[in-house]
């Protein structure tokens, strides 16, 4: 547990603006990431007069006050049962509802993005809201986006989802047991253009990536032929983040054929993983992660889907028995993520 906790700390730090390798030449972000990896000392960072902060209410808590102010003819448009299909679906680009965040009133709104932020990590809140914002084009977060509450929230199981182009998240108060984020999320940023080129420049997320070429990098002649396949899964909706409880078999390298250190280094792609979101959400999906086994997770590079045929490969993934992590950095940044306890 306290080895989970140190990746995902360390994570966090990793996530500072300062020391984002987002926009270093192509040739070089190998080196210059693992140069600020390095200086980064991998320990917890201490939280500095948080006793004097105005604690803020949870993600939760404001998920119920805002269905409290929702109206009638609100809740029909946007309310569903717990167990409506509709609440674990899954795309890149999709609104869960016709009602766009900026149909609801100006407190309603704030609620929306304060859930929003809340669900994320205070080091990357910020960021994520302006990749949402940038990839909605003109409509911005408000007019690209929209929400709906499966259940009741304060009465029992509920789940509140936020979709848009780049965007599912959920907030659930652990409604749905053993399954980390509340189901399936999607994060994903078309930063400098619809096809990025090589070095992904100003890519929110491209940092992932980084932290994952260096494991490549690690391997010796052998492992990167296990590693290294031709073509990924693609994406298919839910079908793209189906677990298939597979131990053996999967695409790629066996981590638990990896030596110490390479495993040390798949850590912190799990903990970039999930720096993003906030805290107990992501200890929670680390957790889930280990009790999977990390030795039973696969990890692969797809080299048929690289740009620039530079071997920094755009598209990889993390996959075990009871949790999919799918990066694909072509033509930009999608990112599929489904952990569960088992499938």
């Amino acid at each position: 547990m306290t080895e989970v906790l140190t990746y995902l700390d360390n994570s966090r730090k990793f996530m500072k603006p300062e020391n984002h390798p987002l926009s270093v030449d192509r040739r070089s972000f190998l080196r210059h990431s693992s140069v600020a990896a390095a200086g980064l000392g991998f320990g917890a960072i201490p939280i500095i007069g948080a006793e004097k902060e105005k604690k803020k209410p949870e993600a939760e808590t404001l998920v119920k006050t805002f269905y409290d102010s929702l109206s009638e003819e609100q809740k029909k448009a946007m309310c569903f049962p717990y167990d409506h299909k509709l609440r674990l679906k899954i795309e890149n680009n999709w609104l869960i509802t016709k009602i766009l965040v900026e149909h609801y009133t100006k407190d309603q709104q704030a609620m929306i993005k304060e859930i929003f932020m809340g669900i994320h990590s205070e080091e990357y809140a910020e960021k994520v809201y302006d990749q949402v914002e940038w990839d909605s084009g003109l409509d911005g977060f408000e007019g690209g986006s929209s929400v709906a509450i499966f259940g009741i929230p304060g009465t029992g199981k509920f789940e509140f989802v936020l979709t848009g182009r780049h965007c599912t998240r959920r907030c659930d108060g652990d409604s749905n047991e053993g399954t980390a984020f509340g189901g399936p999320l999607f994060y994903g940023h078309a930063a400098d253009s619809f096809n990025e080129k090589s070095d992904h420049k100003d890519n929110a997320y491209w940092y992932q990536a980084v932290r994952a070429n260096e494991v490549y990098q690690m391997l010796d002649g052998k492992q990167r032929q296990s590693a290294l396949c031709g073509k990924s899964r693609g994406e298919k909706g839910r079908a793209t983040v189906k677990l298939t409880g597979k131990k053996k078999g999967l695409d790629g390298i066996r981590v638990g054929d990896m030596s110490g250190d390479q495993k040390g280094h798949v850590r912190k792609v799990l903990g970039d993983l999930m720096a993003p979101f906030r805290e107990k959400d992501s200890k929670e999906a680390l957790k889930l992660v280990e009790a999977g086994g990390l030795d039973n997770i696969h990890m692969a590079f797809y080299k048929e889907e690289n740009i620039g045929e530079d071997e920094i490969w755009d598209v990889w993934q993390l996959e075990g028995p009871n949790m999919v992590c799918y990066f694909r950095g072509k033509p930009h940044v999608h990112a599929w993520m489904h952990i569960k306890k088992s499938v």
